[in-house]
């Protein structure tokens, strides 16, 4: 199961988490085959982190993909973040940018 930021909780739906992966790598030198492997690890690492409640939250959900995204493509990672951490403004959506320092973006 999923707890909700509001604390409802609903069943883990991997096609939505492909979903959600799928629309941040959009337009992105990345192959269905690499986007397998990111939800599948996803959904393995979810599984064992609720482990013993059998619940996840959307906050530990969200930190495993943007942990593979960052890996993956760094355009995607600020894509999903820019949704995920709710940017409220250009200056959050910068400071998150600005972590990367001087990475090499894919």
């Amino acid at each position: 199961m999923v707890v909700k930021r509001d604390d409802r909780r609903e069943p883990f739906d991997p096609a939505k988490l492909r979903k959600g992966i799928e629309r941040a790598l959009e337009k992105r030198p990345v192959s269905m085959t690499m986007i397998d492997n990111i939800v599948n690890d996803i959904e393995d690492k979810a599984i064992l982190k609720g482990k013993t409640s059998r619940e996840i939250t959307t906050s530990d959900l969200g930190e495993l993909v943007l942990a593979r995204l960052h890996e993956v493509d760094k355009v995607a990672y600020i894509r999903f973040a820019s949704v995920y951490k709710h940017f409220e403004n250009l200056q959050e959506f910068i400071t998150e940018v600005n972590k990367f320092g001087g990475e090499k973006s894919e």
